[in-house]
């Protein structure tokens, strides 16, 4: 397990984070963008009522629209894990008393090695905010580690719940924490919460991401989830990443959206882009 050494995270300058948004590109999302989004979302399904069903059609979906891989509770991986085995999607799996964390480690570890025993090909665990608001930054970085130590070889996505955090220098300090304890994404929200990815939120995150690079040589991943449900929206996403991290992170290797209407809306905003240009003649 990793040991956890106090890092000092640089305090946020809110004006400079408000410039470095303000500086994107406000125009509307190209056809090139939205395709680029659309492959790199993870379909993503969490309701009581999911069924073997439905995840046999969100499957279906994610290998006819393209997107990265799907997202389903640990109990429905084994169902989604068969369906896309044909394909090159990813299975990925919330685990760790999702959406709360609020249940003992153990337990929430046994959680992840079922999801993995069952085929997730990654797992999206959420840290314990209350201990964390709390000052209990060492026990935050020890339950990263103890996750990434199960997951071994597969891929880890750390939630932050960045809507309960309360100030970006408080995700700053969550997001070092999290990156120096092994995750290979950091992960704004759950989807569950009032305030979910916001764009100063992911341009703080990508900040301690490419201070991450710098130090150690390793490049982990981003996922901006929740709240995120058209393409304009998506590309001010990844326009901030390359303006922050650089063009390589936009493969689904470092960069996906967590998302359920995303999809549907991306599809139509691509086909009515085609519709217009065709009858423009421009296709």
């Amino acid at each position: 397990m990793s040991t956890y050494k106090k890092i000092q995270s640089p305090k946020i300058d809110t004006d400079l984070t408000e410039k470095i948004i303000a500086s994107i590109d406000s125009k509307k999302a190209s056809v090139d963008e939205l395709k680029l989004a659309l492959s790199l979302v993870d379909l993503t399904t969490l309701e009581g009522k999911d069924t073997d069903q439905r995840i046999i059609e969100l499957c279906k979906k994610a290998i006819d629209s393209g997107t990265a891989a799907v997202c389903v509770y640990p109990t429905l991986v084994s169902v989604a894990k068969n369906e896309l085995k044909n394909s090159n999607k990813k299975v990925a799996s919330v685990a760790g008393g999702f959406p709360s964390g609020q249940i003992p480690l153990n337990i929430r570890l046994q959680e992840a090695e079922y999801a993995i025993k069952q085929g997730a090909d990654e797992i999206d665990m959420v840290i314990s905010r209350g201990k964390f608001l709390e000052g209990k930054y060492e026990l935050i970085h020890e339950e990263v580690a103890a996750f990434k130590k199960v997951c071994e070889n597969t891929t880890l996505k750390v939630i932050l719940e960045t809507g309960e955090l309360e100030t970006l220098d408080n995700i700053r300090i969550a997001s070092d924490i999290a990156l120096y304890a092994g995750a290979d994404f950091i992960k704004t929200s759950t989807g569950k919460m009032a305030i979910n990815a916001t764009l100063p939120a992911i341009c703080v995150m990508l900040q301690a991401i490419k201070d991450y690079h710098t130090a150690t040589g390793k490049k982990c991943g981003i996922k901006p989830s929740g709240g995120i449900s058209d393409g304009d929206t998506a590309a001010k996403y990844l326009r901030l990443t390359e303006q922050i991290v650089g063009k390589e992170w936009l493969n689904s290797n470092l960069f996906r959206f967590g998302a359920s209407r995303l999809v549907d809306n991306l599809i139509s905003e691509i086909n009515g882009i085609k519709n217009t240009n065709t009858t423009a003649g421009g296709y």
